[in-house]
């Protein structure tokens, strides 16, 4: 058996050891969550032709950056878990702040974990009367959806929209 010389095992080391330096001291990468975001549309869909609703919905990036700003807010404020933002805003007033021209309405889903999957989405608001009437409704042609996640916790928001 041939023996590797001293000198190589002293680059892979050092090269390792650089590597590890460059991983600990990178900045965490963001989730791509856009898949996750599109099929809350796509089940928000579906939801609502179950319930005899014929019309299309259609993501609006109006209300999704409204559902953003509070999707960040919901995630950095513990405190929060609802509708209202930690400055007092609403979903009307912050869908209104985006450009939004009609009447919105808001479904936020949190999980304590880092992930959170589309099914886990649907439970939580099929499972609450007012979101399952929220998602329902057949007037909301409009929706806009962001998701964040943090080491325990993932926040989704989604802002169904009514056009004026």
């Amino acid at each position: 058996m041939r023996r590797r010389p001293q000198r190589h095992r002293s680059v892979v080391c050092a090269a390792l050891a650089v590597a590890g330096v460059a991983v600990a001291t990178s900045a965490p990468a963001q989730a791509d969550n856009r898949r996750l975001n599109q099929s809350v549309i796509a089940n928000i869909y579906t939801v609502q032709h179950q319930a005899g609703c014929t019309n299309d919905v259609t993501r609006n990036a109006q209300l999704q950056l409204a559902a953003e700003w509070h999707a960040n807010d919901v995630l950095n404020n513990r405190a929060l878990d609802g509708d209202l933002g930690s400055d007092g805003s609403t979903p009307q007033s912050r869908a209104e702040a985006a450009g939004y021209r009609g009447t919105v309405q808001q479904t936020v889903a949190i999980n304590p974990a880092l992930a959170i999957s589309g099914i886990e989405i649907i439970r939580q608001w099929y499972d609450n009367p007012v979101s399952l009437a929220i998602m329902q409704n057949c007037a909301n042609t409009q929706m806009g959806v962001w998701s964040l996640n943090s080491l325990d916790r993932s926040v989704v928001v989604a802002v169904y929209g009514r056009p004026a």
